[in-house]
């Protein structure tokens, strides 16, 4: 009975650990904990050119859509199309974040011409 009664606990437990080890590397948490700290982090695989990149920054999610071409030495990701999920969330920023937001995507793009959708287009060409 005893012995029954520890490997109960012994699963249990093992089961318990596995559930917070998802927990704490659940990628849809983190960027959840990146939009409420105004932190930012990027999610993306760089490995599949179709899957969208999302972007924490300042407190707002961006959604990026990347577009491979061809340079001089090999393929890259040469395009890069960003726009905010909610743009009622963009109160408070102003041009020099969305120039941060765009080194933030060279630094790990860097062959990629970066376009925004409206309504941050507008306010980069005033």
């Amino acid at each position: 009975m005893v012995l029954i009664f520890r490997a109960l606990l012994f699963i249990l437990l093992a089961i318990g650990l596995y559930w917070c080890f998802k927990f704490f590397v659940n990628p849809q948490r983190k960027l959840t904990q990146a939009l409420e700290d105004g932190r930012t982090l990027i999610m993306d695989d760089k490995k599949v050119v179709h899957r969208n990149m999302l972007i924490a920054f300042k407190g707002v999610l961006f959604e990026a859509e990347k577009y491979m071409g061809t340079t001089e030495e090999a393929f890259q990701i040469i395009k890069i199309h960003v726009w905010p999920r909610d743009n009622q969330k963009l109160v408070g920023l102003e041009k020099k974040d969305f120039q941060e937001l765009k080194q933030v995507i060279e630094a790990r793009y860097p062959y990629a011409d970066i376009s925004w959708k409206s309504p941050i287009k507008e306010l980069l060409h005033d």
